[in-house]
This record gives C-alpha cells, structure tokens and sequence, in this order.
C-alpha cells in the first residue's frame, strides 16, 4: 500500500500532492481504527485519487483471509482478490500476490484452528531464539543450534 502511495505521489500533479503528503499511517491503518480526523482525511483522500482508492479497498478486503477456516475457502477467497487486482495495474499489489501464491501452503495452514497459534506466544518463543543465537556467538553449526533450541524447550523435572 505505502509504494502505491509513493508511486501516485510522484505521478500526480502538485495541487493533487497536497492531499496525499502526510497520509501514510492513515492508509496503512484499518478503517475501524481510525479516529475522526483519521477518517475524514480518509475520505478526502480516497476521493481525490482513483489508484489509491482500489488499492485501499484491495488491502482493506485483503484482510478477510485470515477468518477462514477451510483451506479451500480461502483458497477461492484468493483467487477471487487476484481476479479484482487483475485490471488494476497495481504493481506492489501483484508483487505482493506473487509472494502470497509462493508461500500458500504455509499461509493455508494457518486456516486451520489446531494451527493458530498467539501471537504472544511466537513473540516470546522469537526472543529466546534470540537469546540463544546471542550466547552461542561464534558457533556455526546450524544443527547444534536448532538442538539448543528444542533443549530449552524441556521442563526440568
């Protein structure tokens, strides 16, 4: 969305600039949590540029991914965001679905409700990776380090 935004600035004339400069985090933000200058200038903004405006809405419906349950849903879900971004010509958008079509079978597994996991939980898990790379500084077997890993894992007794 951000190169989008970067590639209309540059586009459009000066007196269409204005409504562009300084809107960055209000694209990027979801339109519920927006406050009411947010959404004003929102508003003003998706008005004022066509482009900006279809991929605000590729990007807000985007979203609806991650509710499905069924990999085959979403797979249809997908196709069908594809099939919207088709005639767009929005370059970010179709680098953007090219990753997503390049890792499904990881984003598809996340569909399923055994496989969600917190976020909280990856966050923590994240750091002490982290923590462990730190200690192990200079070792470079990927092996004893993936071992490090799991050890830390298991309870004492």
């Amino acid at each position: 969305m951000d190169e989008v935004r970067r590639q209309e600035y540059k586009r459009v004339n000066e007196k269409e600039r204005k409504y562009i400069k300084g809107q960055r985090y209000t694209l990027l933000s979801h339109k519920a949590s927006l406050d009411i200058d947010g959404r004003r200038s929102l508003k003003l903004l998706l008005k004022a540029n066509k482009r900006l405006h279809k991929a605000y809405l590729l990007k807000e419906s985007f979203g609806q991914l991650w509710n499905y349950s069924y990999p085959a849903s979403a797979k249809k879900f997908f196709e069908n965001w594809q099939t919207q971004l088709r005639w767009q010509r929005l370059r970010p958008f179709e680098e953007f679905a090219a990753m997503i079509k390049k890792h499904w079978d990881g984003l598809v597994s996340y569909c399923q409700p055994d496989n969600k996991v917190s976020l909280g939980f990856m966050e923590g898990l994240n750091n002490k990776i982290r923590v462990i790379q730190r200690r192990a500084y200079g070792i470079r077997n990927d092996e004893y380090l993936r071992l490090k890993v799991l050890t830390s894992f298991i309870k004492d007794a």
